[in-house]
């Protein structure tokens, strides 16, 4: 098996649907070590996250952060250790358009 560690996904939302980060390929496994969501904005700003097997939809019963406060022109770290299968789906969500900056890093096993 081959690890590759790596950037799994950026992304700034420019509306308040929600965003798919990542989603595994098929044939792989995934490790999600970090995710950084940066306020990019002078106001604070809401976030969700989901982790969604088998890209079902997005509901709070697959929310890993759920209206999750940002500070103005800061960040938030998480560390996580998730580990997702082939199909499985990071998404994200932005309360306010163009505010936030969600960077997923990892590793994907293959």
């Amino acid at each position: 098996m081959a690890t590759t560690y790596k950037v799994l996904g950026q992304v700034n939302p420019t509306d308040t649907n929600n965003a798919n980060l990542y989603t595994v390929p098929s044939g792989t496994s995934t490790v999600i070590s970090t995710l950084v969501i940066t306020n990019v904005t002078a106001t604070v700003a809401v976030a969700r996250v989901y982790v969604r097997q088998a890209a079902a939809s997005a509901t709070t019963g697959n929310a890993i952060a759920y209206d999750v406060s940002v500070p103005a022109n800061s960040l938030n770290t998480f560390t996580l250790g998730i580990t997702m299968g082939a199909t499985d789906v990071f998404t994200v969500h932005s309360a306010t358009a163009d505010a936030l900056a969600f960077h997923l890093f990892g590793s994907e096993i293959n």
